[in-house]
């Protein structure tokens, strides 16, 4: 193969423009309005936090009309779309479902829930209230995965021998830090793991089996955490490995290797990026630039939600619901299998 397929994602400002209400004002909500008011027409309508302050400074900063003290008050906004949560992931069933009870639209930051028991919960009550809901797995949006997608569903890989996938950041131990906290869902899975865990789903399905090892951090919470996978049903010969820390900076590569070509992505392979395929034979081939770089490539799960909710469907074909669910269900799996502290 000498040429690639070229990437289907549209120009994320082609989206139809909705007006959104952020609940939780921390470094990724900020992250997501900078890529969407620069790359989209999505515009902060109105800000909620649990202090009038903080909600006040943000939506100062992104120009929103309105500024809530309280979630509630911003779910009920009649001039709010969309609901973006960006709390931590222990609030994110209370907070999405006060959306969905609402009749509102959310997208909702990963990790989607602390548990899978909590992930089905909260897809039951957009279920039951006819209103969308979806993952903001932003790896699944960016144009280079719809390239790769396109690879595995053509064969060009061959038969997929083997996936890896590894994100490790280094943390400082702070007892105060929600990273190291029991009570807000700590650990390096659910804040870090998350991405090679979806990445492995995205390659190959669910595993039927894995086998795994781990440590703990001071506060009893997953530090680090290596598993390896196999029992995939399209896939039958494949295995994974995927690695996550959260007291070491790792490459944070990814790759799958099939029996004709492995497509290699390197250093953050879950935001924008070239990758490289290379064929059993020796031809190397690159893929193009990307047109948005870093946290800019957050503007195109906003704009796929955007269009999705102007279409009226309730479920993403990119994140569909059951595919959430697998990736809560691996994680829990793995979190639960460490010795306890």
């Amino acid at each position: 193969m000498t040429t690639l397929p070229h990437s289907r994602v549209p120009d994320p400002m082609t989206a139809p423009p909705l007006r959104w209400g952020v609940l939780g004002t921390g470094w990724i909500a900020d992250r997501f309005f900078d890529a969407a008011h620069k790359h989209t027409q999505q515009r902060v309508a109105a800000v909620g936090s649990r202090t009038q302050a903080k909600a006040d400074e943000f939506a100062a900063r992104f120009g929103a009309p309105r500024a809530h003290g309280s979630y509630e008050a911003l779910v009920a906004d009649p001039d709010v779309d969309i609901v973006y949560v960006a709390t931590p992931h222990s609030e994110h069933l209370a907070n999405a479902k006060l959306a969905t009870e609402a009749g509102k639209p959310v997208l909702v930051e990963k990790a989607f829930t602390q548990t899978t028991a909590e992930a089905r919960e909260l897809l039951d009550a957009a279920r039951d209230a006819g209103v969308a809901v979806m993952e903001a797995m932003w790896t699944r949006f960016i144009p280079h995965m719809d390239v790769i997608r396109q690879l595995l569903a053509d064969g060009a890989l061959g038969d997929i021998e083997t996936v890896f996938a590894d994100h490790g950041q280094w943390f400082a131990d702070d007892a105060d830090s929600r990273l190291f906290d029991p009570a807000r869902a700590g650990g390096a899975m659910l804040d870090l793991g998350v991405y090679p865990v979806s990445f492995m789903h995205f390659a190959l399905g669910a595993p039927g089996r894995s086998l795994s090892l781990g440590t703990r951090a001071f506060t009893g919470v997953d530090r680090q955490i290596s598993a390896v996978f196999d029992g995939f049903d399209a896939h039958p010969g494949a295995n994974a490995l995927i690695t996550t820390t959260c007291k070491s900076l790792t490459p944070t590569r990814a790759f799958i290797a099939g029996t004709k070509a492995t497509v290699d992505v390197p250093t953050f392979f879950y935001g924008p990026q070239r990758f490289t395929l290379r064929t059993v034979d020796g031809a190397t081939v690159l893929s193009e630039e990307p047109t948005l770089v870093a946290h800019e490539g957050l503007a195109y799960e906003a704009a796929h939600f955007a269009t999705m909710v102007a279409e009226g469907r309730v479920e993403s074909e990119l994140m569909p619901w059951d595919e959430t669910l697998a990736v809560m269900g691996t994680m829990q799996q793995l979190i639960d299998g460490l010795p306890r502290a």
